[in-house]
């Protein structure tokens, strides 16, 4: 009896979990299992989502920020301008999977942002450049532009000289090649231009002052001459000062304006009506 008791007292013990992990065998066959499937799982595919009519004063951060609350955002690149380095209005967004890049194409497409509706579209693999992403990382510098710096340089005058001749160079083989083919054209040229012929600046001769005749300026000329014009100018004054002449101006008379008189309405006869 007593061999039949611990007998029955083991496979109870037996059927209940142990809280040890050791002694759990079931349970890890199950998380080994568990990795055996995530393992076997395939990897995510990236996918490639195009984004036009994008508003100005957005750039990579916040298109990053913005589009980074769907899923994860792998790689970004924003069209900009060779010279200006302005944002052209579009740009291709890579996020870590392609289902995420279908739901955002789907959402966002004719979405009114920021006064401007988006234009959203899933772009398949098989149509993304290798290129298209190449120095996305890489932060954007402005153009240094050097070709406008090379025409806008200050030149000496053996680098005028020397840029003149090529020129005409250049021009005399457009010449030649005109000649051969049988085309008669005649055009000017650099070479009708000529060197710039500098403007002479032409001398004013300065206009002596006036000498003053009237005693009361404040510094009045006293040479014999000048007297005798003074003297003879007040003999004029004095002979235009006896002979005064009064001219009215004609009185304008006003003619009264004529309106036409106004018809006098005639009253019909009632009693030839009758």
């Amino acid at each position: 009896m007593a061999a039949a008791g611990a007998g029955a007292g083991a496979v109870s013990a037996s059927s209940f979990l142990s809280l040890e992990p050791r002694a759990r065998g079931g349970p890890r066959k199950a998380r080994r299992g568990r990795k055996k499937r995530a393992e076997e799982e395939e990897p995510l595919q990236p996918g490639v989502v195009y984004v036009g009519h994008l508003p100005r004063g957005l750039c990579e951060p916040q298109l990053r920020e913005y589009f980074g609350q769907f899923g994860t955002v792998t790689r970004l690149r924003l069209s900009r301008s060779k010279k200006t380095g302005g944002s052209k209005g579009y740009g291709f967004i890579e996020f870590e999977s392609d289902d995420v890049a279908k739901i955002v194409a789907d959402t966002m497409n004719n979405y009114l942002f920021s006064e401007r509706l988006l234009k959203c579209q899933f772009v398949p693999p098989e149509k993304v450049c290798e290129d298209l992403f190449k120095n996305s990382e890489r932060m954007f510098q402005k153009p240094s532009q050097p070709a406008v710096k090379r025409y806008n340089k200050i030149r000496s005058l053996a680098e005028k000289a020397k840029m003149a001749k090529r020129l005409l160079q250049k021009e005399n083989r457009l010449r030649k090649r005109l000649a051969e083919r049988g085309i008669k054209y005649s055009f000017p040229g650099f070479a009708a231009q000529g060197p710039a012929v500098k403007k002479r600046k032409v001398k004013k001769s300065k206009s002596k002052p006036s000498v003053s005749l009237s005693s009361q300026d404040p510094t009045p000329v006293c040479t014999p001459t000048v007297l005798e014009r003074r003297q003879a100018h007040q003999a004029d004054d004095d002979a235009e000062d006896k002979e005064v002449t009064l001219k009215l101006p004609p009185a304008s008379v006003k003619k009264p304006v004529q309106r036409p008189r106004k018809r006098q309405r005639k009253e019909p006869n009632l009693e030839k009506q009758k």
